[in-house]
Order: structure tokens, then C-alpha cells, then sequence
């Protein structure tokens, strides 16, 4: 614990200057394996999995279609190849791969996603009430301030709230310390026909577990697998997991924690404690890119969202949401009587 504290007294004095731009130093730390160098947001260029776009203010963005959007499935775009490590440092948190070409498109995209969605949804619980075990897990991860609660309210409001479950998992309570750590993910999964929602997830236990070394690290570790093998079970059992990482910059977070300060209608979003995040933000990146490169699997692939811009982030992940339920194609089942003789009943009644 002494050494904990030393070095948490050696971070709170270190000069803005030393961190402003820890994503590039991330890289430099040890690594389990090795990545391509990073690049800053100005030469970041495409990689085979994305195709960030340039900047905003341009009004151009990578290859696009005459729409306005890019040719290939979304999720292939933005999914983290099975263990190939990211380099999140070499990926521009302001990128816009594969969608519209600037704010107003992409706001307007969103909104058009709305009919299909919603009619997704729908019969995706119809299906369930004829014995249609599937459903959908999103689950969203991020540094603070990275749009998780944004996406909950500008996506998940797409959709019918009563066939929704939602779930903002905080630090665990004294009885959830008591069981495994998978065990309060499980209380709260999905119901057939349903689109479940995690705010946070069983990640924490290798993300903050790892970074303040929470438990030893040979049990973070083992982690890996256990979640891997959760999943696995969880996509056996109809559930289409999909896992989004909200890629944000470090800039850009103290942009929002600024203006939550600058406004005392935000004072309750502020937290404290962010700001000692902050100063080990490296370790952070280290830590998510381990997790994408060990739990991006064929059952449950992760996708690295990248999260600066809000009307991005809400479109991509509209947009994935939507292709694993046009995937999973579920169809209205069928009326168990006879139409025909209902109709002429009620007629006569």
C-alpha cells in the first residue's frame, strides 16, 4: 500500500506537460506483444480493420460511397482481429471509418436508423414469445467521459424501452464480493427477445483490477479465459454479444470534464477521482489493449468505436446494432388459428 501511495504522490505532481500525450508513450511500456508505432491524428492512415476518416472542418473523410457511406459491413470495419493486438495509440480517436461525411449526415443517418431498428426489435421479441431464444448483449467500455451514458441515451432511445435491459454496473457491492466475478454480470443478462444493455461490464475486473492491482495479477490473468468461455457459452445460447470500445483521446476527456466544471447543471456527472485517472492513463490503454487483443473472439469480437465525435459514435454503434439484428433476421411467427374464421366471427358479432 506504501508504495501505492508513493506513486500515486509522484503522479499528482507531474506537470500537464509530461502527459500530454500519454496514448503515444503507452506504447513504449512492455508489451506481451509487439504493435505497429503510433502515429499522431494528423498521419494516422487506414489499417486493414478501419478507415479513419480526416478531419471534420474538411468535409472529406477515407473512401465513400456516393451516399456518403462506406462499402463494406461496419463491423468489419471497426471489429479488433482475433488476437492481433490494437495499437490504440495509432488509431485517431477523431476518425469517422466507413460513415456519413460530417455532423449533420450523420445525425440525419441516425435518425433514419430509427424505422429499421425499432421493426428489428419488434420482431425480435415476437419470435421469442414462439420459443426464439435470441437476443442481443451490448456491452460498453471506455475511459470516463467517453459516451457510454451519450450512447444509452441517443441509441438505446432508438428502440422500445420495454423491450430493453439496461444495467450501469458501479463498484461491486459487499455480496457481489462475496461470489465470482462473473456472477453479478449473469443476474442481469438479457431475456430472450430482448436487447440487454451493460454500462461497464465484467471488463472492469481486468481493466481497473489490472491497473491498481485490485488482486494479483496471475488471477487477472486467468480472467481472460473466463470471460472467453462465458461468452462463449452466452453466443451457444443464442445471445449475440457485441463489444464496444469507445475510443476517446486524451484531450478530448479533459475537454468534457471541463465543461461538466464550467457548468453547475454538470456538477453531479463531475467526479473527482477522474482526475487521478487520468495520471495513469498509459497503463489504461496498455490494459484495454490487452483485453481487445485476449477477448475479440469469432463469438463475441470486439469493435474499437472511435468516440471524439459524438455523432460518430452514436451512428456506428446504431449501425452495428443494426447489422447483427438484420444477421439474426428474426421473423414473426406465425398465428396458431384459423384467420379466416376468426375474421367472419367477429364480423358477425
Amino acid at each position: 500500500m506504501a508504495g501505492k501511495q508513493n506513486e500515486k504522490r509522484k503522479s499528482a505532481k507531474s506537470s500537464e506537460k509530461r502527459l500530454e500525450k500519454p496514448a503515444k508513450r503507452a506504447k513504449q511500456e512492455t508489451r506481451e506483444k509487439s504493435a505497429e508505432p503510433a502515429k499522431s491524428a494528423k498521419n494516422t492512415k487506414p489499417t486493414k480493420d478501419a478507415e479513419p476518416g480526416k478531419s471534420e472542418k474538411s468535409g472529406k473523410s477515407g473512401k465513400r460511397s456516393a451516399e456518403g457511406f462506406g462499402a463494406r459491413p461496419l463491423r468489419e470495419l471497426l471489429r479488433v482481429t482475433p488476437g492481433q493486438r490494437p495499437d490504440l495509440g495509432g488509431i485517431d480517436p477523431s476518425a469517422t471509418p466507413g460513415g456519413p461525411v460530417d455532423k449533420a449526415a450523420g445525425v440525419a443517418a441516425t435518425a433514419l436508423l430509427a424505422q429499421p431498428l425499432g421493426s428489428l426489435q419488434e420482431r425480435l421479441y415476437a419470435a421469442s414469445t414462439a420459443g426464439d431464444r435470441r437476443r442481443v448483449l451490448l456491452i460498453l467500455q471506455g475511459m470516463d467521459t467517453s459516451g457510454k451514458g451519450g450512447t444509452l441515451k441517443h441509441v438505446i432511445g432508438l428502440f422500445n424501452p420495454s423491450g430493453c435491459r439496461i444495467k450501469a454496473f458501479k463498484a461491486p457491492t459487499e455480496e457481489e464480493l462475496g461470489h465470482p466475478f462473473l456472477w453479478r454480470i449473469k443476474q442481469e443478462l438479457p431475456r430472450p427477445g430482448e436487447i440487454g444493455i451493460f454500462d461497464r461490464s465484467h471488463y472492469e475486473d481486468v481493466l481497473i483490477a489490472r491497473v491498481r492491482e485490485l488482486v494479483p495479477r496471475n488471477r487477472v490473468r486467468a480472467r481472460y479465459a473466463q470471460i472467453n468461455r462465458f461468452e462463449k457459452a452466452l453466443a451457444d445460447d443464442g445471445v449475440s454479444v457485441v463489444k464496444v470500445f469507445l475510443h476517446i483521446g486524451y484531450e478530448e476527456q479533459r475537454a468534457r470534464l471541463l465543461q461538466r466544471l464550467d457548468n453547475p447543471d454538470k456538477h453531479w456527472k463531475f467526479n473527482v477521482g477522474d482526475i487521478e485517472e487520468r495520471t495513469v492513463w498509459p497503463a489504461y490503454q496498455e490494459a484495454y489493449e490487452v483485453a481487445l487483443e485476449r477477448c475479440s473472439t469469432d463469438e463475441a469480437p470486439w469493435y474499437v468505436v472511435p468516440a471524439d465525435r459524438k455523432w460518430y459514435r452514436n451512428w456506428a454503434i446504431s449501425t452495428l446494432l443494426r447489422e447483427h439484428l438484420e444477421d439474426i433476421d428474426p421473423q414473426y411467427p406465425k398465428g396458431e388459428f384459423d384467420v379466416e374464421e376468426c375474421r367472419r366471427r367477429l364480423l358477425a358479432s
